[in-house]
């Protein structure tokens, strides 16, 4: 298991944190998601051997939003 945390561009308004929120905890093998709005944050649990951040990044991007930096820590 990993703790995935996505630094995006602007989220501008909820209802964009709402799409990005539904379509993460679409993913196989993604669990605890949470869109942090003011922030412009996606911090979610995944578990490699079904998805990676990567393949995160490309479902956000997919939506129209912008992935600015990617952070995986290892979690026991």
């Amino acid at each position: 298991m990993a703790k995935v945390i996505l630094q995006l561009g602007a989220l501008t308004c909820p209802s964009c944190m709402t799409k990005i929120q539904k379509a993460v905890e679409n993913q196989d093998g993604v669990s605890n998601v949470k869109v942090l709005f003011n922030a412009g944050k996606v911090r979610a649990d995944i578990d490699e051997s079904k998805t990676s951040a990567d393949k995160l990044s490309a479902v956000i991007t997919d939506l129209g939003y912008e992935v600015l930096k990617t952070k995986v820590k290892e979690i026991a």
